[in-house]
């Protein structure tokens, strides 16, 4: 199913696959700086585009079989969405307690089950699904399963009425004995749970792309204001109070970008990023939070008006603490790594 079109958004949602499938063939670190660049104007748009480049299209690269690549990563680099399906009613931040079940049947699979919160499921042509193949083993049989967006048994519900990034959809997907053969798997059985808390890692990388870019369109928007603003005979950027406010901001807007870099950098290097990783989403999940919200007091009335997009960028940076992974998660990640540093 297409949703774009245009050439120039067409090569972003293909970053890193290689040229002969049909992508740019550029690097992670690009990824990261299309979903910073985009959050400025649309934090909804970002969301497409970074689970499409750091989930859909690195999983099926990295793991796919030479049959699957070619059947799938020239339409995701082209005219085709993907979704990623974990999260279910039941399972959230303990994303591996899922219950949606694969059940062998000869060569062939059967799902069932509910996933929840999925981003793009109204749009995508393809879904990558973690299923269960053997609940008796608990995690070690979860598996990720190539499932077409035409499978007879697959269902999409409808779409959340959420608070912020309302142009990226979100939805239930429901799995009702969906038949897939054993072609469809991706990688190996029983990994499934691997290789989500892997590129788990790294999509966390992007939203703290993108909370970075929103924190920073956000003042992009915000500062002529100040600087055009009359109040008391004297632009309200003079006074040295707002100057500070402003400051201050800046700067952990420009920490948090460089937390950002880092993870990123380290992950291309193949170097360990996990903790990097945590960090830069926690903290730049937290300078969106507090950027959106100053702006909309230095903007005064109108900044809490929809007239101006300071209400937005708001509303759409609230989920920087929530998906893939919550800050509490993102912090006990962290914790455990300065526990183990300090234990050695």
């Amino acid at each position: 199913m297409a949703i774009y079109s245009s050439l120039p958004f067409r090569s972003l949602m293909g970053v890193e696959i290689d040229h002969k499938y049909g992508g740019t063939g550029s690097s992670f670190f690009s990824t990261i700086i299309v979903v910073e660049e985009l959050a400025k104007v649309d934090p909804a748009v970002t969301v497409v585009c970074d689970i499409q480049n750091t989930l859909i299209n690195n999983l099926i690269q990295q793991l796919g079989t030479e049959e699957q690549k070619q059947k799938y990563l020239p339409r995701l680099a082209k005219d085709m969405v993907g979704s990623f399906c974990l999260s279910e009613p039941h399972s959230g931040s303990d994303a591996f307690a899922l219950k949606t079940v694969a059940q062998p049947k000869g060569d062939t699979y059967s799902i069932t089950g509910s996933k929840m919160w999925i981003s793009s499921a109204d749009l995508a042509g393809v879904y990558l699904v973690m299923a269960n193949v053997d609940p008796s083993a608990g995690y070690r049989g979860i598996t990720c399963f190539i499932v077409d967006r035409d499978t007879p048994g697959l269902s999409v519900g409808k779409k959340e009425s959420k608070l912020g990034i309302k142009a990226s959809s979100t939805c239930m997907v429901h799995f009702d004995d969906v038949k897939v053969n054993s072609s469809q798997i991706l990688g190996e059985v029983g990994k499934g749970y691997k290789y989500a808390a892997g590129w788990l890692n790294e999509g966390r990388i992007g939203i703290g792309a993108q909370m970075v870019g929103l924190a920073q369109g956000c003042l992009n928007a915000t500062i002529p204001y100040t600087l055009d603003r009359t109040q008391f005979g004297k632009k309200i950027f003079s006074f040295q109070s707002m100057q500070h406010q402003i400051s201050k901001v800046a700067t952990q807007i420009e920490c948090a970008r460089l937390l950002v870099y880092n993870a990123a950098r380290l992950k291309e290097a193949n170097q360990p990023f996990i903790k990097e990783a945590a960090m830069s989403k926690y903290y730049a999940s937290e300078v969106a939070a507090y950027t959106t919200s100053k702006c909309i007091e230095w903007m005064g009335g109108v900044g809490f008006t929809e007239d101006f997009p300071q209400e937005k960028f708001y509303r759409d940076c609230k989920i920087g603490s929530i998906y893939e992974g919550t800050s509490n998660i993102q912090l006990s990640t962290i914790a455990k790594f300065i526990e183990k540093e300090y234990s050695a």
